[in-house]
């Protein structure tokens, strides 16, 4: 079924996917490949899809949400009608009570990012919005999002950031969740690195109704099983479709990187 570790050929192998995780406790975010859409058609192309996938989603009563990249829906020559896309998608997604979240890519494109999310909220529509422990302006960004009511989703990074310590990473990250915590607001986090997993599983233990972890599709399969049967709420990341090379890169170098650093992900 799938094209590699990485990622599944089509809408169709990700709805089967999402079922099959659905049944063991884990709820799945199901992502597009098609990142740096060229021309308003391929924009408009990408946007069709993600109609799709919501509507399969709706359809077959799925526990799952969409991501979606401004950078797939025009973000790069046309920032308004990316805008205008991003609300719209977020705007059915819910109506049809699916969950959307907004991926973070580039330092260039946080800005817009974060206007997309917060023109989904003056909508009133529910968007989780990831930013990156990496960046040195995370802490407040953050404060900007729980102000606008902008579910929050941390994650280390994975284009070039401020930090690149690993040590000083997984600090940056825990005081992010620490922050989180501190305001009793829901939160997402998205890391296979087990120290990390394991303290803010200690530090959450009492309040699991608050976090979701998330895990990619192709990492951490045992753990993501354990802990769901645990009764912590778990999310996979499913990527699909054509054009995925960027994305498969960026998970290989992280696990050269992991590798480097004499480090494993979780099992």
């Amino acid at each position: 079924m799938t094209t590699g570790r990485w990622t599944l050929p089509d809408l169709h192998a990700a709805l089967v996917r999402t079922e099959e995780q659905n049944i063991r406790g884990i709820s799945c975010t199901l992502h597009v490949l098609d990142e740096y859409a060229r021309t308003p058609e391929d924009a408009d192309a990408v946007s069709a899809s993600y109609r799709e996938a919501i509507s399969g989603i709706a359809k077959g009563g799925l526990d799952a949400s969409i991501s979606v990249k401004l950078s797939s829906l025009g973000a790069l020559h046309d920032g308004d009608a990316a805008l205008a896309r991003t609300v719209n998608l977020c705007r059915e997604a819910s109506r049809n009570k699916v969950g959307f979240e907004i991926d973070m890519e580039g330092s260039g494109l946080i800005g817009a990012a974060i206007e997309a999310a917060s023109l989904c909220r003056k909508g009133n529509f529910p968007v989780t919005l990831a930013i990156q422990a990496y960046l040195y302006r995370t802490t407040g960004d953050l404060r900007i999002l729980l102000a606008l009511g902008i579910t929050p989703r941390f994650v280390k990074g994975a284009y070039q950031g401020d930090i690149t310590d690993p040590a000083r990473l997984r600090e940056r990250f825990f005081d992010l969740v620490k922050d989180a915590h501190r305001y009793e607001v829901p939160f997402h986090i998205g890391t296979h690195d087990p120290v990390l997993i394991q303290d803010i599983m200690s530090l959450m233990g009492t309040r699991r109704d608050l976090i979701q972890f998330g895990f990619l599709l192709g990492l951490a399969d045992r753990t993501k099983q354990e802990m769901a049967a645990d009764l912590w709420q778990i999310s996979e990341y499913i990527p699909y479709g054509t054009g995925g090379e960027a994305y498969i890169a960026r998970r290989e170098r992280y696990m050269r990187e992991l590798r480097d650093h004499g480090r494993e992900p979780a099992p």
